[in-house]
C-alpha cells in the first residue's frame, strides 16, 4: 500500500474499465436512458458494487467529499452570514438534485445519474458565488483564467484526496461528461477542461446524456424560483415588483383565487411552489414531445442530436427568460448585492496577489507543495482560494493582508 504522501501507483489497466459484477438496474428505463451496465467506466478500474449502480456510487462519493461539505458555507445569492434561512450552494444543490430525480423518474431516465450531476454541478464555485468567480478569473487571465464548471472536473479528478489508490473521486465517464457539458456541447474548452478531456476524452463536441440535460434544467428551475423566495425574505423584492413579470402575475392571481383571505406572506410560498410545478410539468411535456419527434432510440442518438431534447416549451422559455431579466435587474444587481460583490472581489483578488507575492502566507500542504514555475504556480494558488468558504476567505484575508471594511451581510 502506498504511503499517505507517496506517489500514486501506476494503473495496470487502461482507462475506462469497470471490474466485477454490476448491479442490475430496474428494467423500466427508456431505450434512450443511460444504463449503468453500459457505462464507459472509470479512469482507474475498480470492482463495482453488487448492491449499487456505478452512478449510485458516484452520488455517494460526491456526498462524502470535502468539496460538497464546503458548499454549506458558500454563497448562493446572499452571503452565508446574512441569515440562517437563506440558501447556500449546498442547499441549492440538494434542491436541484430533488428536481432532477423527479424529472428523470417521469421521463424514465436513470435517476441516480441525474442526481449525481445535479449534486456536483456547483462543486467548483469559489467563495462568494459568481462575484468571487469573476474576481478569480480576472486575476488569472494570464494563466488561462478560471471557470467553475471546469474547476468541478479538476476537483473530482485531481484535488480531492480521499482514496489510497488515486487522486480525485474516480467517477464514471458519464458523470464526468455530465459535469463537463450539462449546459451543452463545449466547442472551445479552457485549459482545465481541456486537461481533463485529454486524460479521459469526454466527447465535448456532442450533447450530453438526457440525465445531464435534466440536471441543467433542474438548476434553472430551482434558482429561478428559490431566488424569488430568498429575495422576498431579504426585503430586496416585493410582490408588487414581481407581478410586473407576466409568469409571476399569472401564478399570483391563481394562488390568490385558491386561497382568498390568506395573508400574502403565506401565499408567497404557494406562489413559488406552484411556479416550480408549472415549469416541471412544462419540461416533462415538451421533452416527451421533443424525444418523440427526434426519433432518438439510444444514448448515442441523444449525443448525436442537433439540439437539446430536455427543454422548456417555446412559451415557457420566453416567460422564463423574462423572469431572469427581472431577477438580474432587481435582485442580482441590487445596490446591496453589488456592494457585497465588490467587497467579495477585493477579498479574492487580494488573497491571490498576496499568495503570489509570498506563498509562505498559504497554509499546510498548500504552502509546502506549491510549484515554482508558471502557470502551475498560479493555478495552484487559484485552487487553494477556490476551495475556501466565504468566512474562511475573510479570515485568511485579515490574517494575511489586514483589516477590511465589509458591507452589511458580511
Amino acid at each position: 500500500m502506498p504511503s499517505a504522501k507517496g506517489p500514486i501507483p501506476a494503473d495496470p489497466h487502461p482507462p475506462g474499465h469497470l471490474l466485477g459484477p454490476l448491479f442490475t438496474p430496474p428494467p423500466d428505463l427508456a431505450p434512450f436512458a443511460t444504463r449503468p451496465g453500459e457505462s464507459r467506466g472509470r479512469f482507474h478500474p475498480e470492482t463495482e458494487s453488487p448492491t449499487r449502480t456505478c452512478y449510485s456510487r458516484d452520488r455517494d462519493r460526491i456526498i462524502h467529499s470535502s468539496a460538497f461539505r464546503r458548499l454549506k458555507h458558500k454563497t448562493q445569492v446572499f452571503v452565508q452570514h446574512e441569515g440562517d434561512y437563506f440558501r447556500t450552494r449546498l442547499t441549492h444543490s440538494v434542491e436541484v438534485a430533488q428536481l432532477a430525480r423527479s424529472l428523470a423518474r417521469n421521463l424514465a431516465l436513470d435517476e441516480d445519474l441525474a442526481e449525481v450531476v445535479a449534486l456536483a454541478h456547483d462543486l467548483g464555485h469559489t467563495p462568494f458565488g459568481h462575484s468571487g468567480e469573476e474576481a478569480l478569473n480576472a486575476v488569472t487571465r494570464d494563466i488561462g483564467g478560471f471557470d467553475h464548471n471546469a474547476h468541478a472536473l479538476r476537483l473530482v479528478t485531481k484535488l480531492e484526496h480521499r482514496y489510497a489508490d488515486f487522486d480525485g473521486l474516480n467517477l464514471t465517464w458519464e458523470t464526468l461528461e455530465g459535469l463537463a457539458k450539462h449546459n451543452g456541447p463545449v466547442r472551445h474548452p479552457g485549459w482545465a477542461l481541456a486537461e481533463a478531456d485529454a486524460a479521459f476524452p469526454l466527447d465535448l463536441a456532442t450533447w450530453p446524456s438526457l440525465e445531464a440535460q435534466v440536471a441543467a434544467l433542474a438548476d434553472d428551475i430551482a434558482y429561478d424560483n428559490h431566488d424569488i423566495d430568498d429575495g422576498l425574505r431579504a426585503g430586496l423584492l416585493t410582490l408588487d415588483q414581481l407581478c410586473d413579470v407576466p409568469l409571476v402575475a399569472q401564478g399570483w392571481q391563481a394562488v390568490g383565487a385558491r386561497f382568498p383571505g390568506v395573508p400574502h406572506a403565506r401565499l408567497a410560498g404557494e406562489l413559488v411552489r406552484s411556479q416550480i410545478g408549472a415549469m416541471v410539468n412544462d419540461v416533462i411535456a415538451e421533452t416527451r414531445a421533443a424525444i418523440a419527434a427526434s426519433g432518438v432510440a439510444s444514448v448515442g442518438d441523444v449525443r448525436a442530436a442537433r439540439e437539446a431534447l430536455v427543454r422548456f416549451s417555446p412559451g415557457m422559455r420566453a416567460a422564463e427568460r423574462d423572469l431572469k431579466r427581472f431577477m438580474y435587474a432587481n435582485l442580482y444587481h441590487h445596490p446591496r448585492q453589488l456592494a457585497a460583490a465588490e467587497s467579495a472581489g477585493r477579498v479574492v483578488a487580494g488573497l491571490f496577489a498576496a499568495y503570489r507575492d509570498d506563498p509562505a502566507l498559504m497554509t499546510g500542504e498548500w504552502r509546502t507543495s506549491i510549484p515554482m514555475a508558471e502557470p502551475a504556480r498560479g493555478r495552484h494558488i487559484a485552487d487553494f482560494i477556490a476551495g475556501m468558504t466565504d468566512r474562511y476567505a475573510i479570515t485568511r484575508y485579515r490574517e494575511a493582508i489586514g483589516p477590511i471594511d465589509l458591507p452589511e451581510g458580511f
